[in-house]
């Protein structure tokens, strides 16, 4: 059943996690093409038979609401209903989805070869797929994974394939469309290409918007988008988009199902298959175009070992109970079901604050190896540690991050020494271990100019960072907290509060921080802290331990980046300093932290967009 609430308990540390199993483990014993040719009869919703394409393009082009916007459309540019309708089954055929098990099984087969050769283990939590496959067969179903890699939604896909679940159908970017041959088999196996931005193409939003809802009224297959939009380059979760999520619930609130299940889906990556990609596009270097020839190319990571990965299924959300009280649905009684209308202003707030909830839980259940807390370390040691302090420190890093509810994969019987040595021979293009000491590998392969040889330098340094990012929700609202402490110099409550407030505001763009939740985000920050005897609240003051010194003193480490990255990211645009002679934090040259600082500048109204 869904559940129907989005809030965490106040202590992350007490929430129930599910156990996991390796997918991989019966694959390596046995046929690979037995399993892509076994009998798959998928639970489906209700009982009913799987929608053929024709069927289901019918389905829209002949929809109320698609032959009302043509005859708008046709109204208003003087051109026949028919030239319109013809372009509209153009738009309808460049994107829908045609399904053909015969590919679904290529994909299983090639897929499986593919996975054991890259990953020791596809580790899943089977209590989540028993959840989904009960909301499967009782509502329509969206699944909302997080999104770190290419690999997201090819796993997506295998993972339900192997547990007999009906496939969905994900929305992709056009860019997939041309490759040649991959393209269409993706599209084969369930992929539907939408454009990144149709700006005010009327014509093009209502085939997109009619064809989502007409599949998730009739609960033909569940639907599968990214809520944050785009991979993420710095392993963060990115603010998320609210489009795609305003499509799936609009049927709900006209009446058109009884409820909707949401169902978070947090995929964790031990190694990111694009780790190095990721940091040169952050310092600037164009994303190479979506090709099947670089697909091709890139077969020599086969080679690689790409550690584990984890793939949570969260607690299925009832959209039902969650507007239960906030929606007042009568308002769509008002107009026909089929004329378009802008959500009311309710609305859009209860669809913006559903999204960062869900976006927290794909956080809450992220599992984190033992290397974020490595590299987190190494990030504060930038001239190198000795091997001996390195493992004393992750020792002490992994007792704090658990008592804050970080889903940490580091069993009992696995001693500190050993996780930290298994943790620096998976990742050794970004770490040189000498003479008993650990430190990023940040000097230059072959000698170059100094820019060369900064961007390198920059390159190793956002590529380890990329995964710290990956436990900072973690500390998030205890180091906010920690640098409030350390801005209000004083120990009075409420200019700490104010201090903690005026921070949350900047780092909005950074961090999944949900709108309106500073007080609840304060309380938590207190609760930790006193938990783990760092701080101690009183009525009137929050004031430092003298056991607390070491944990605060990491918490503002582990953001100085984002502090240093602030106050020198946007300088550029704002003609205020040259890179790179004044540059000490590498994190300011991430096009993303320039992105999020100014965007936090533009917010707060401290500088203005001017168009020249």
């Amino acid at each position: 059943m869904a559940s129907n609430t989005l809030y965490s308990p106040r202590d992350p540390a007490l929430k129930k996690r599910d156990d996991f199993e390796d997918i991989l483990e019966e694959r390596r014993s046995s046929s690979d093409l037995r399993y892509a040719l076994r009998c798959y009869v998928p639970v489906v919703y209700k009982g009913i038979a799987p929608c053929k394409p024709g069927v289901l393009k019918t389905a829209v082009l002949q929809s109320d609401r698609l032959r009302h916007v043509v005859a708008e459309m046709s109204k208003e540019t003087g051109e026949s209903a028919d030239v319109i309708r013809e372009e509209a089954s153009g738009i309808l055929e460049e994107m829908a989805h045609r399904l053909r098990l015969g590919t679904v099984r290529f994909f299983a087969y090639s897929l499986s070869k593919a996975f054991k050769a890259l990953f020791q283990r596809v580790r899943v939590n089977e209590d989540g797929i028993q959840r989904l496959q009960q909301s499967i067969q009782e509502h329509p179903v969206v699944l909302l994974p997080s999104h770190r890699s290419y690999m997201d939604f090819l796993i997506m896909s295998y993972i339900l394939y192997t547990y007999d679940l009906s496939l969905p159908v994900i929305a992709a970017g056009m860019d997939f469309l041309g490759m040649k041959i991959v393209g269409e088999m993706l599209r084969m196996s369930g992929a539907f290409f939408i454009r990144r931005s149709f700006g005010g193409d009327k014509l093009y939003w209502a085939v997109f918007s009619e064809y989502v809802k007409t599949m998730l009224r009739n609960g033909y297959a569940p639907i599968e988008f990214f809520l944050e939009g785009t991979r993420s380059r710095t392993c963060k979760s990115l603010t998320p988009k609210l489009g795609l999520l305003n499509i799936v619930m609009e049927p709900f609130f006209k009446g058109e199902v009884f409820d909707v299940s949401l169902v978070p889906i947090s995929i964790s990556y031990e190694r990111v298959l694009e780790e190095a990609l990721y940091a040169r596009e952050l310092l600037g270097v164009p994303k190479p175009k979506e090709s099947t020839s670089g697909l091709l190319k890139a077969r020599k990571i086969l080679s690689e070992d790409y550690g584990s990965i984890h793939v949570y299924f969260g607690h299925p959300v009832s959209l039902r109970s969650l507007a239960q009280g906030r929606i007042n649905r009568s308002q769509y009684n008002l107009l026909p079901r089929h004329i378009p209308r802008r959500p009311s202003q309710e609305t859009q707030a209860f669809v913006n604050e559903t999204a960062y909830r869900l976006v927290r839980l794909q956080e809450e259940n992220m599992v984190l190896r033992p290397w974020v807390l490595v590299a987190a370390l190494l990030l504060q040691n930038p001239d190198g540690v000795d091997m001996e302090r390195l493992v004393e420190q992750t020792s002490w890093l992994r007792g704090l991050a658990v008592s804050f509810g970080a889903f940490l994969d580091w069993p009992d019987y696995v001693s500190a020494s050993k996780a930290v040595a298994s943790s620096l021979a998976l990742h050794t293009g970004l770490v040189r271990t000498e003479g008993g000491r650990a430190q990023l590998a940040m000097e230059p392969k072959e000698p170059g100019s100094p820019e060369e040889d900064l961007f390198d330098r920059a390159a190793s340094v956002l590529s380890c960072a990329s995964y710290r990012n990956q436990i900072l929700h973690v500390f998030l609202r205890p180091a906010l907290l920690g640098m409030a402490m350390q801005m209000a110099e004083a120990s009075r409550k409420d200019d700490i509060y104010s201090c903690f407030s005026f921070l949350r505001d900047v780092f909005s763009n950074e961090f999944i921080l949900c709108p309106g939740g500073t007080v609840q985000d304060f309380d938590e920050a207190c609760y930790m802290l006193t938990k783990c005897a760092a701080v101690h609240v009183q009525k009137q003051e929050v004031v430092a331990t003298e056991k607390g010194q070491r944990i605060l003193s990491f918490l503002t480490s582990l953001f100085q980046p984002f502090l240093k990255g602030y106050q020198v990211g946007p300088a550029p645009f704002l003609e205020l300093v040259d890179y790179p002679r004044e540059l000490t934090c590498y994190e300011a040259l991430s096009s993303d932290v320039q992105k999020n600082a100014l965007a936090a500048l533009l917010r707060m109204k401290v500088v203005r967009k001017l168009k020249v």
